[in-house]
């Protein structure tokens, strides 16, 4: 098996390994995410550290963050560093979230009331 790791994996070792689909792993090379290189036969060879490197995208995806967020991200990931550029990065997206979560927060309750009125107007006050 190491020689394969040496070698390079293949784009459907790297989706195995990671629970990510190919496509999504071709999303994340389009994103400039992740990068891959060409064997003579043309398929995509990962490093042993696209294993990595994908987890480490589909957490930054999990918080909310978009791709061109993480784009901006991971160099600062691959250091180790967290430059005041990066935290003020992470700090405009956290509240970017915020304002989602209030808006939606929002629309639930506005729905709710739609759906309360709906069973009071029909006089049974349960749903129909």
């Amino acid at each position: 098996m190491e020689s394969s790791q040496e070698a390079g994996m293949r784009i459907g070792e790297v989706a195995a390994k990671t629970g990510v689909s190919v496509r999504a792993l071709r999303y994340y090379e389009q994103q400039d995410l992740l990068h891959s290189t060409r064997n003579p036969g043309g398929q995509r060879q990962y490093p042993a550290a696209a294993v990595e490197r994908v987890r480490l995208i589909q957490r930054l995806f999990s918080v909310g963050l978009p791709s061109r967020t993480i784009r901006e991200v991971l160099p600062f990931a691959d250091s180790g560093s967290a430059p005041p550029e990066l935290l003020e990065l992470l700090a405009a997206e956290r509240d970017r979230l915020d304002r989602q979560m209030t808006d939606l927060r929002d629309v639930r309750n506005r729905l709710h009331d739609c759906i309360t009125e709906a069973r009071n107007h029909d006089g049974t006050g349960s749903p129909s």
